[in-house]
């Protein structure tokens, strides 16, 4: 039996970062296809300059993130199937970054931010090799390594996407949950991560909303295993009236 085929009318961003406008496009679409198939088949009879990146059209590498009607996607997971018989498809590139062309982006404040969070330090008296941790301490943060850097939740972190200006200092939800992930870490000696999330890197501008957990392809609970644990132990260092006497009386005696 042959595949059921279908035209579908698609409305592509086309432009660089002076200039761009939505173009209207209709083409083949086939039973059991993805958004990213059908924008190949477009490169490869109508546009055939048409910038995309992707890379392994599985869902794991992160390059096709896009927006599709309007909302943070990557397109190889995105069916075609769940739109309606003859709406139009409108892709975009991601808002909250500069265009390159089409639908490509410059994401590189991404690696920015990356930067200017130190690294895991194991204890000094342990060598490579030698760390031991315990199987709960290994599944705590478990989660957060699931991240493929498809950014599509800084993209919708409204934080960073309508407001420029805010990206100096706000590092964004994927960042918090590497912030988070080393903060559980039972051997990472820098223990000072939860204050530097505040202090450095914009933690307190969160007011979470949840839209970076909703638009996460890999399910991370960013938002409640991640965001919200880490502002209350901010809170519990610097406000618990207990905790900031004992570090003020440890400060005089120079025990700290």
């Amino acid at each position: 039996m042959s595949a059921i085929k279908k035209m579908v009318k698609l409305r592509i961003w086309r432009g660089d970062a002076k200039d761009g406008a939505l173009q209207d496009v209709e083409v083949e679409a086939n039973e059991g296809e993805v958004v990213l198939d059908i924008i190949h088949r477009v490169q490869a009879t109508q546009m055939s300059d048409l910038a995309v990146r992707w890379n392994c059209k599985a869902g794991k590498c992160g390059s096709c993130s896009m927006e599709i009607n309007g909302k943070p996607r990557l397109a190889c997971m995105t069916r075609m199937n769940m739109f309606e018989e003859g709406e139009t498809i409108t892709v975009t590139p991601l808002r909250a970054f500069p265009v390159i062309r089409d639908l490509v982006t410059d994401v590189s404040f991404n690696y920015k931010k990356a930067m200017e969070i130190p690294a895991f330090e194991g204890p000094k008296d342990l060598k490579p090799g030698e760390y031991r941790m315990q199987q709960v301490d290994v599944e705590r943060s478990q989660e957060f390594r699931k991240c493929i850097e498809c950014f599509l939740c800084q993209d919708t972190c409204h934080v960073i996407r309508d407001h420029e200006e805010n990206k100096k200092s706000f590092a964004g939800p994927r960042f918090f949950i590497r912030i988070a992930e080393l903060d559980m870490h039972p051997l990472d000696t820098l223990r000072n991560r939860k204050q530097t999330a505040q202090t450095e890197h914009g933690l307190g501008m969160c007011n979470i909303t949840k839209c970076c957990t909703e638009v996460c392809p890999e399910h991370i609970r960013i938002t409640d295993n991640a965001i919200i644990p880490m502002k209350e132990r901010v809170v519990d260092v610097k406000y618990d009236p207990i905790r900031w006497l004992g570090s003020k009386i440890s400060k005089r005696e120079g025990i700290v």
